[in-house]
């Protein structure tokens, strides 16, 4: 199959599963997700819409579940971004060819620096990856205008809460580990928090502190 085909694939795909945004689906199309499939068994499966594994026990999401988050978050040129969780950082690139700019928070040093590092090759300069307990966002650049968690806490995490402007989206899976998760939309107003339920799925856990490796 030819590179064109590929794509052309891979983008049906996205739009079967209900991802139609057309900024979206632009951003997903420029960021090759080959790139951020580190582990050599999995780089021939990168346009398959299924979750990889990565180092440090974590996995890269499907594309579909990237590309329905993206677009729940709904980002504007201006926004700033904030996301829990970078893992192979693929979730970041998108993010990064749609917003002003996106803060990214890992707490695993190696998938830190390797996306780091990736960032730097593929000449995506307005993300900025730190290395951290991410449940507790980023209190120094908040407030947010959106943030993106990739990891399932029982419940919206407080911090991040607070964190988000007013009229700010956070988009996140909630539900234990070791259940189906629901994916939620929470969108800040002057009265309080709206929550809205779009999907089942199925996420690695929020974690708290900063993995030793």
């Amino acid at each position: 199959m030819s590179e064109a085909e590929r794509k052309m694939q891979f983008l049906f795909a996205l739009r079967s599963k209900g991802v139609t945004d057309s900024r979206v689906l632009t951003a997903m199309e420029e960021t090759d997700r080959a790139d951020f499939v580190r582990e050599g068994v999995f780089t021939g499966r990168a346009y398959e819409d299924m979750p990889l594994p990565i180092a440090c026990g974590q996995t890269i999401s499907q594309p579909s579940v990237v590309g329905l988050m993206t677009q729940a978050l709904d980002i504007r040129r201006r926004d700033k971004v904030l996301e829990v969780g970078t893992g192979s950082g693929y979730q970041a690139a998108v993010l990064g060819r749609l917003a002003r700019r996106v803060y990214t928070v890992e707490r695993h040093r190696r998938l830190a620096n390797e996306a780091r590092k990736l960032f730097e090759r593929l000449d995506l300069t307005n993300i900025t990856v730190i290395t951290g307990d991410g449940s507790h966002g980023l209190p120094d650049q908040a407030p947010f205008d959106r943030i993106i968690v990739t990891a399932a806490a029982e419940d919206p995490p407080g911090p991040l809460l607070s964190q988000l402007c007013e009229g700010g989206v956070m988009v996140l899976p909630v539900g234990r580990s070791d259940a189906v998760q629901s994916l939620i939309r929470v969108t800040k107003t002057d009265a309080g928090f709206d929550y809205e339920e779009l999907r089942a799925v199925r996420f690695v856990p929020l974690m708290a502190g900063v993995a030793k490796e």
